[in-house]
């Protein structure tokens, strides 16, 4: 009983910012996230304007009506086809990965970590990332049914957003929520391991990035 418990227990989840791999690397096992580096990890990297002139503006026009289609939707109404767009979109987007645990087979935030989503909602609110769109997305790892996976992970998702809303005041249309189930392991070699279980937010707005 006490390794069923041990196993099956709160959800733990491993910190890496995916486009700081350094500070990803710091970052990991770090179950103390703080606000800065979250903020850090969602900011729009600067690029030369050499860069920026490139960026097809049809591209930009269809990603922000796409976005547009998915804003207040209820998660578990996305498809498969939409939650696949928006992961093709993040992909490119600065995003953390969070260590956010969850009671067992539950969607209620463990006390543990409630600082971290309180980290969260703090760097969300800085005025330099006023106006972005951010997606909040739920993962969880390979172990269990694929259905029962992907609802809880929309129903985690959707724990976040609410918690950001009443808690910090942000605008639940600025906050696209989706779960993946275990679709998207991070460590595909190991389905049960405890970073497969996470929660990913990745900023959609880089028009600020452009100077």
């Amino acid at each position: 009983m006490t390794h069923f418990n041990k196993f099956f227990g709160l959800k733990t989840i491993t910190l890496t910012a995916a486009l700081l791999m350094t500070a990803g690397l710091a970052f990991a096992g770090d179950n103390n996230v703080s606000s800065s580096q979250i903020l850090d990890a969602l900011k729009p990297k600067p690029v030369t304007r050499g860069l920026s002139v490139g960026a097809d503006p049809t591209a930009q026009a269809k990603e922000t009506t796409f976005l547009n289609t998915v804003r207040n939707r209820q998660t578990r109404s996305l498809s498969t086809g939409e939650r696949d767009q928006i992961a093709e979109l993040a992909a490119a987007k600065p995003n953390i990965d969070l260590e956010i645990q969850f009671d067992y087979n539950s969607a209620d935030i463990a006390k543990t970590s409630v600082p971290s989503v309180q980290a969260l909602g703090k760097a969300l609110s800085d005025p330099s990332l006023k106006g972005s769109t951010f997606v909040v997305a739920g993962h969880t790892d390979a172990v269990g049914t694929e259905d029962y996976n992907q609802a809880l992970s929309e129903r985690r998702a959707d724990t976040i957003k609410k918690y950001l809303v009443q808690n910090y005041g942000l605008n639940g249309t600025d906050l696209v929520t989706v779960g993946y189930g275990k679709t998207k392991l991070k460590d595909t070699t190991n389905g049960a391991d405890p970073v497969n279980r996470r929660v990913q937010v990745v900023n959609m707005d880089t028009k600020t990035a452009s100077k």
